[in-house]
């Protein structure tokens, strides 16, 4: 009797099958779609730094975030089309993550680290899924106002609900404070081939520690106000970055803290150039 049985076809089908995935993940083309992606993140945070000014200038007539992001360009001359390559490369990037987070950093030999970097991967191509789909709907001529306020209210009214919107709150707000001790430790040059010539590495990692620090206090945030939410029990406080960036402005001196966390947006929109075009991928 033969031993290659149903079950041994099966399975080799379905090695052959994660073996073309792999491939697919890693082609060429995919990669240069990956740096595509990185320039398409570079542009959105310069335009949410663009948005963030108007709110603290007071003449916002759009969404401080990506979505409103997404829909003031829709507006411009072949605002369109440039969404559709933006949407392109957010898809690339997000099959490249999903490949680091499935086949990656096997070359790393602490297996924590090796683990919270695939992790790290994952999120990231959540990530960029969401921001193709929000590109996408902007393209398609769709968009604007979301239903996280919906979503939170559905929440708070289940059983715990408090507890849980809490809980989602301090996670959003962990997430910020993480990324912000990670972009003042330089982490993200461990992923990137810096150029040799002094100068252009200092430029480079500073914006990078300004945009790190700048983007995880905005998340930040976002955070802090879910958790407000969920202790005064009011769902239309736990929106996301478009009104955590209006009700700082409306603080004591926030005007000044808006444009400062602009400016660090603006950096990091410039830093995801640089990363485009010296990450490992």
């Amino acid at each position: 009797m033969s031993c290659d049985g149903p079950g041994v076809t099966s399975g080799g089908k379905m090695t052959d099958t994660a073996e073309s995935a792999r491939q697919v993940a890693t082609s060429k083309p995919v990669k240069i779609g990956a740096r595509v992606g990185l320039v398409s993140y570079g542009i959105t945070h310069l335009l949410i730094a663009w948005l963030a000014l108007q709110v603290a200038l007071g003449d916002s007539g759009e969404q401080a975030d990506q979505s409103g992001a997404f829909q003031a360009l829709a507006q411009e001359p072949l605002g369109r089309v440039l969404l559709w390559v933006l949407v392109v490369g957010f898809a690339s990037t997000a099959l490249w993550r999903l490949q680091q987070a499935i086949w990656g950093f096997r070359h790393v030999s602490d297996r924590a680290k090796s683990i919270r970097r695939r992790a790290g991967s994952a999120v990231n191509a959540v990530i960029f899924t969401v921001l193709a789909v929000l590109a996408g709907t902007a393209a398609a001529g769709g968009g604007g106002k979301d239903g996280k306020t919906a979503a939170t209210a559905g929440v708070l009214q289940l059983p715990g609900g408090q507890l849980i919107v809490g809980a989602i709150g301090i996670g959003i707000l962990t997430v910020g404070i993480v990324k912000i001790v990670r972009g003042w430790q330089q982490k993200f040059v461990e992923d990137m081939a810096l150029p040799s010539e002094r100068g252009a590495r200092r430029l480079i990692v500073r914006l990078g520690q300004i945009g790190s620090i700048a983007k995880g206090a905005s998340i930040g945030l976002i955070g802090g106000f879910v958790v407000v939410a969920a202790i005064r029990f009011r769902p239309e406080e736990a929106s996301g970055l478009d009104a955590a960036l209006k009700a700082l402005a409306a603080q004591p001196y926030g005007v000044i803290m808006l444009i400062a966390v602009g400016a660090g947006l603006a950096a990091y929109g410039v830093f995801s150039f640089f990363d485009a075009r010296y990450h490992r991928v």
